[in-house]
C-alpha cells in the first residue's frame, strides 16, 4: 500500500499522535504523566478569597440596601397573586394567550393553569410566577441598555461580546456564591442570579434588532428632521421590535430556568424548592407532580411572548383590555373566599408514588440492561480506557502483552488504511484508538496541553490558544485537574449519545414530514424545559450517580442535534437534489454524498450547541451525584467558597468558549451577536 504525501499540517498531527503515544505508553513506568503533578499546585482558592471576602464585606451595606429595595416589591407582587382568586388569574393569562396565539392557546392555558389548580401546587406556583415577574423586567431592561449602547458605540461591541460569551458559559451555581455572600440566604441572591443569568439574551437580540433597521427608514426619519432620541425611540426601535420580542422570550425562559434553580438556596416556598424537597424525599409522585407544573409554565411563557413575538405591532389590545376589566370584576366578586381544592391533588400525587414504584419494578430488568450496556460499551472505555477496564470480570478476559500487540497493531493498519486517501481520517482515528486505549481522564497530561495548544492555535490562532491553555493551567495549579478530564469525559460521553440520537432523530425528520409533525411538539417541550426537570425521570428510573447525571444531560442535549440537523438538511437547494436524482443517486447516496455534506455547516452548528447544552447541565447533574468541576461548584456552594466556586465555573466556562470558537463555522466573525 502506497502511502500519500503529508501536507505539513498533516505531518505536524502525525508528530504529535506518535508523541502522545510515546506519553502514553511512558505513563505506565512514570505515573506522573497520567495526572497534573501534586506539587505544581497552589491555593489558588484561599488566595481568591483574600481578594473576595474584603471585597464583599465592603459592599454588604449596600447588598442589604438592595435587599429591602427588591423585597419590597417582590412581597408586593406575591401578595398581589395570592390575593387575586385562582379564576380571575386563570382568566387574565387566557385573555393575554387568545391574545397571543388565538383560541388553541387560550384553551391550553386555562386548562394547563385549572391542571395546577387541580394538583394543589397554586400558591407555590404563584410564588415562583412572582419571582419572574420581578427579574424579567429588570433583565430587560439592563440588556436593552446595553444592547443600545454598544449599538451606539461599536468599539464597546467586541468587549460586551465576549462579557456575553463568558456569562452564558459560567454555571448557573457560580453566580449563585459571591451574591450568596453578599446578599445573604433569601430570595435577593437568587434574584440577583437570575437577573446576571437572563440578561445576555437581551443584550443579543437588542443589538441583531437595531442592527437590522433598514437605512430607508433611518433616511427617512433623518430627512424629516428627527433628532438623535427620536431617531432612536420613534424609527429604529419600532423597527426592531419583533426582535426585541423575541430577547423578550428568550430572557424570561432563562429567568425561569434559573429561577427554578435557586430553589437550591431555599427562602422562597416557590414551585422549585417543591421538586428539591420531593427529590430529598425520593417522592416520585409529588416530583414528578410539581416538574409537571414548572413544564406547563414555561411551556405557557413561552408560548405567550413567542406569540407577541410574532405579532408585532399588529397586535391589538382590545381582548387584553376586555380580559383585565372581566378579571378585575371577577376578583372582586370572588375576594376573600377560598376558592382551592385542598389536599385532593397531593392525595393523588402520593397515590401515583405506588404506582411509579411498581413501574420502576416492572421495567427495571430493561433500564437495567441500558444501563449495563451504555456504561460498560461507551462509559467505562472512555472513563478507564481499555488498558484500565480490561479484565475477566468487564470483558471476559485479562489483558496480556498478546491482546496489548494485537490492539497495536490493529490500530495502526486501521489508520493507515483509512488514511491511504484521506490522510486525516487515519491520523483522527489514531487518536481515537488512543483515547479508547487510555480514557480521557487518563489521557497523559502534557499530551492535552500539546493538542490543545495546536488544535486551537490553527483554529483561532493565538487567543485561542492562550485561553485553552490559560484553563487548563488554571485546573492544573488549582488542583482540579482531576474534576476537569472527568467532566470533559462525562460530556464527551452524553454529546456523543445526544449527537447520534439527536442526528438520527434530524434526519428521519427531515424525511419524513409526518414524523417532523409528531416530534415537532416533543422537541418544543423539552427545549422549553427548566434544566431542573430533567433530573426528575432520570433519578425515577437510575437512582443516585453518574449514569443518573449522564442520562439528564443526554435527555437535556438531544434536542439541539434534532433541530439542525432537519434544519440543515431541508435547507439544501432543491436544484442540486435534482440533479442527483437525474444522476441516478439512490436514497442513501442522496443522503451520504449530497445532502450532509452540504448541510454541513448547520450540522456543526448543532454539535456546537450540544455540547454548550451539556456543559451548562453539568453543573446542574451534580445534584445527582457525580465527581467531575459541577460538583465542585456544588460544594463550594454549600460551604460559601467563593474562591473554590469561581475557580471550577471559570474552567467550566474556558471549555465551553474553546470548544465554542473550535466548532464555529470557517468564515464566521469571533464578534458575532445572534
Amino acid at each position: 500500500m502506497t502511502l500519500p504525501r503529508l501536507t505539513r499540517a498533516e505531518m505536524l498531527w502525525v508528530l504529535l499522535l506518535a508523541a502522545s503515544v510515546l506519553l502514553a505508553a511512558l505513563a505506565h513506568v512514570f505515573p506522573v504523566l497520567r495526572g497534573f503533578p501534586a506539587g505544581l499546585t497552589l491555593p489558588l482558592a484561599d488566595w481568591a478569597n483574600a481578594v473576595l471576602t474584603p471585597l464583599v464585606e465592603a459592599l454588604r451595606p449596600l447588598g442589604r440596601l438592595v435587599s429591602a429595595a427588591v423585597e419590597g416589591p417582590l412581597e408586593a407582587i406575591r401578595a398581589a397573586l395570592a390575593w387575586l382568586p385562582w379564576p380571575a388569574t386563570v382568566l387574565l393569562v387566557a385573555a393575554l394567550a387568545l391574545q397571543a396565539g388565538g383560541r388553541g392557546l387560550a384553551v391550553f392555558a386555562a386548562a394547563a393553569l385549572g391542571l395546577v389548580v387541580a394538583m394543589g401546587y397554586w400558591p407555590k406556583a404563584m410564588n415562583t410566577l412572582a419571582l419572574v415577574l420581578i427579574s424579567v423586567p429588570l433583565a430587560v431592561g439592563i440588556g436593552f441598555a446595553l444592547g443600545a449602547l454598544a449599538h451606539r458605540f461599536p468599539k464597546l461591541q467586541p468587549a460586551l461580546v465576549v462579557l456575553l460569551d463568558v456569562m452564558q458559559t459560567w454555571p448557573a451555581f457560580g453566580y449563585l456564591i459571591p451574591l450568596l455572600l453578599l446578599f445573604g440566604f433569601g430570595p435577593t441572591a437568587g434574584l440577583a442570579a437570575s437577573v446576571v443569568f437572563s440578561i445576555p439574551p437581551m443584550v443579543r437580540n437588542t443589538l441583531v434588532g437595531l442592527r437590522g433597521v433598514p437605512p430607508a427608514i433611518v433616511e427617512s426619519a433623518l430627512m424629516a428632521g428627527a433628532t438623535p432620541a427620536q431617531l432612536f425611540w420613534q424609527a429604529r426601535v419600532p423597527s426592531a421590535l419583533p426582535q426585541l420580542l423575541v430577547g423578550v422570550n428568550q430572557t424570561t425562559m432563562a429567568s425561569l430556568s434559573m429561577v427554578i434553580i435557586i430553589a437550591i438556596i431555599g427562602g422562597f416556598d416557590d414551585i422549585g424548592w417543591e421538586v428539591l424537597s420531593a427529590m430529598r424525599a425520593a417522592e416520585l409522585g409529588r416530583s414528578l407532580g410539581a416538574g409537571l407544573v414548572i413544564v406547563l409554565i414555561a411551556v405557557l411563557l413561552d408560548r405567550i411572548t413567542r406569540g407577541f413575538a410574532a405579532r408585532g405591532r399588529r397586535t391589538g389590545r382590545r381582548v387584553l383590555w376586555i380580559g383585565a376589566a372581566a378579571a378585575l370584576v371577577l376578583a372582586v366578586a370572588l375576594a376573600g373566599q377560598d376558592l382551592l381544592p385542598g389536599d385532593a391533588g397531593q392525595r393523588s400525587l402520593r397515590r401515583l408514588d405506588g404506582w411509579l414504584l411498581d413501574f420502576v419494578a416492572w421495567s427495571a430488568p430493561f433500564f437495567g440492561l441500558l444501563r449495563n450496556a451504555i456504561t460498560y460499551g461507551v462509559m467505562l472505555p472512555m472513563r478507564l480506557g481499555f488498558s484500565g477496564s480490561a479484565s475477566p470480570m468487564v470483558w471476559g478476559f485479562a489483558l496480556t502483552p498478546a491482546i496489548i500487540a494485537a490492539y497495536a497493531l490493529a490500530s495502526l493498519a486501521l489508520a493507515l488504511w483509512l488514511g491511504r486517501r484521506r490522510p486525516m481520517r487515519g491520523i483522527a482515528f489514531g487518536f481515537a484508538a488512543l483515547l479508547v486505549w487510555t480514557g480521557l481522564p487518563g489521557f497523559p497530561w502534557p499530551g492535552v496541553f500539546a493538542l490543545a495548544g495546536v488544535a486551537c492555535w490553527r483554529a483561532g490562532g493565538p487567543g485561542l490558544c492562550a485561553l485553552a491553555l490559560a484553563g487548563l493551567a488554571l485546573a492544573g495549579v488549582s488542583g482540579l485537574w482531576a474534576p476537569m478530564m472527568q467532566s470533559i469525559y462525562l460530556c464527551a460521553v452524553a454529546v456523543l449519545i445526544s449527537f447520534a440520537l439527536g442526528g438520527a432523530l434530524g434526519v428521519l425528520a427531515a424525511e419524513s414530514d409526518r414524523f417532523s409533525a409528531l416530534l415537532r411538539p416533543v422537541s418544543d417541550a423539552l427545549q422549553t424545559m427548566p434544566q431542573f426537570v430533567f433530573l426528575i425521570p432520570a433519578l425515577m428510573l437510575f437512582k443516585v450517580g453518574e449514569f443518573t447525571a449522564l442520562i439528564a444531560i443526554v435527555l437535556y442535549a438531544v434536542v439541539p442535534p434534532i433541530r439542525y440537523v432537519e434544519h440543515g438538511l431541508r435547507s439544501v437547494r432543491a436544484d442540486l437534489v435534482e440533479a442527483a436524482v437525474q444522476m441516478g443517486a439512490t436514497p442513501r447516496q442522496m443522503l451520504w454524498q449530497v445532502k450532509l455534506p452540504l448541510a454541513r455547516p448547520s450540522v456543526r452548528l448543532g454539535l456546537n450547541q450540544t455540547i454548550m447544552a451539556a456543559l451548562s447541565m453539568l453543573v446542574i447533574a451534580a445534584l445527582v451525584g457525580t465527581r467531575e468541576l459541577g460538583q465542585q461548584v456544588y460544594v463550594a456552594l454549600s460551604k460559601a467558597d467563593a474562591g473554590a466556586g469561581m475557580i471550577a465555573g471559570g474552567i467550566i466556562a474556558c471549555i465551553a468558549l474553546v470548544a465554542d470558537r473550535l466548532l464555529r463555522t470557517p468564515g464566521e466573525a469571533p464578534g458575532r451577536t445572534d
